[in-house]
């Protein structure tokens, strides 16, 4: 692991630190990663996580050639690597999913973060060191975004989980499936991703 250098401490106003000072040690962390590292602030907190495993990226590869192979409207991209604002997480939010549903040239610009708000779906796959993010923080800066679907594939348990109609920090229906069974993707997806295929 390649050791980050770490950024100067931002002055400290009232014992907290304000958006201003968050940003920008996002900001020096950020340049300071190396590539294929990814940087998130979820709810006013850096997080650095390593490049994932292979299976992990086979999940991806597989959600993502489904949604392709089955999406009811042609113009539906899937894409990784995207940044998203998600507003309201805390007063700055800079998140990474690893997969992003959305209307093709959602992305057409050259900003590294994204207003949200034509997302269709997020897709997030869990890992040892994103799991406890991908399954509460990422729920709460997701529904606050208004993002329609949110997918999680928990590996670790062993189900995908389908949380629908953002309503303030959350999503009024989430529903569990074991991995290995049909999952249905609610509107406005409304096709079924096949898990036994993961």
């Amino acid at each position: 692991m390649a050791a980050l250098p770490v950024p100067e401490h931002p002055p400290v106003r009232s014992g907290r630190l304000d958006a201003r000072d968050v940003e920008e040690a996002f900001t020096q962390v950020s340049a300071a990663t190396p590539e294929g590292w990814r940087v998130e602030l979820i709810e006013g907190e850096i997080h650095v996580t390593p490049p994932a495993n292979g299976e992990h990226e086979e999940y991806v590869s597989e959600a993502s050639d489904q949604i392709t192979l089955r999406r009811r409207e042609r113009s539906v991209r899937s894409y990784t690597g995207i940044g998203l604002n998600v507003p309201g997480a805390s007063q700055t939010g800079h998140v990474i999913p690893d997969l992003v549903v959305a209307p093709k040239g959602t992305f057409d610009n050259k900003e590294e973060w994204h207003d949200a708000s034509a997302v269709l779906m997020v897709v997030e796959v869990t890992s040892d060191s994103t799991a406890g993010n991908d399954r509460v923080k990422k729920i709460r800066g997701y529904a606050r975004a208004g993002i329609p679907v949110y997918l999680l594939i928990d590996r670790e348990a062993g189900q995908a989980t389908v949380c629908s109609e953002p309503e303030g920090d959350d999503y009024a229906k989430k529903s569990s499936y074991r991995l290995g069974l049909t999952v249905a993707l609610p509107a406005p997806l409304g096709f079924d991703l096949e898990t036994a295929e993961f």
